[in-house]
């Protein structure tokens, strides 16, 4: 069996994802887990991790999804591990226990939480942009100039923007980033391939990013 994440737009109405679930169903997909990332004028963005029989096209998800009227399939992509969406809390405590290596911690554990491929922790410094901690799966492409920082709220970035390394952009990655303590240091977070960050995700990052700051300082 083979793991992949999916994220799908439906109608936020009862019975939509049941409807859902039986069309996966019909093509020997087995839904592992369900995550709603956000809900908004009628319409529901949810994560699903899903198990599909080896031999089968992730294609297939897509058209089994969409064979519901409303449905839309953003993004699908290949996963391992499971989704640790309610580990906030967990994560936040492990920095607190070991602050002096709380950046290292938090880089690994933020792209587990908010499903991205991975994330930094950046600063300026004499001679341009520092890396203060990188998570294990980060490219290790040099970042010379990032325009944006200072920053004073989380916001989506442009991934195709002039400061964006050229392999980023060749793997279509979306980018997010938000303040961590101070404008001058933030959390930058990629996902390659997609899909783009909701709205809520980035008010997640920057709730999540605001406590572990205060953790770090106190």
């Amino acid at each position: 069996m083979l793991s992949f994440l999916i994220r799908v737009q439906l109608p936020d109405s009862p019975g939509t994802l049941g409807a859902v679930a039986t069309a996966l169903g019909t093509i020997g997909a087995d839904i592992l887990s369900v995550d709603v990332v956000e809900r908004t004028g009628g319409v529901a963005i949810d994560d699903l991790v899903i198990e599909l029989p080896s031999g089968r096209l992730p294609d297939a998800l897509i058209t089994a999804a969409e064979s519901i009227p409303g449905v839309e399939v953003d993004a699908v992509r290949p996963y391992a591990g499971v989704l640790d969406t309610h580990r906030e809390l967990e994560l936040v405590e492990e920095i607190a226990a070991q602050p002096a290596s709380g950046l290292e911690t938090l880089v690994e554990g933020v792209p587990r939480i908010i499903r991205a491929g991975w994330s930094i922790v950046v600063t300026h410094a004499e001679g341009g942009i520092q890396r203060l901690a990188s998570s294990s799966a980060a490219p290790e492409v040099p970042i010379t100039h990032l325009p944006w920082l200072p920053l004073e709220r989380a916001t989506v970035l442009d991934g195709e923007d002039d400061w964006v390394p050229e392999t980023w952009q060749e793997l279509g990655t979306e980018l997010a980033a938000t303040p961590l303590g101070k404008p001058g240091k933030a959390l930058l977070v990629g996902r390659p391939g997609g899909p783009m960050f909701r709205a809520a995700e980035v008010a997640r990052l920057a709730h999540f990013a605001g406590i572990v700051a205060v953790v770090l300082d106190g």
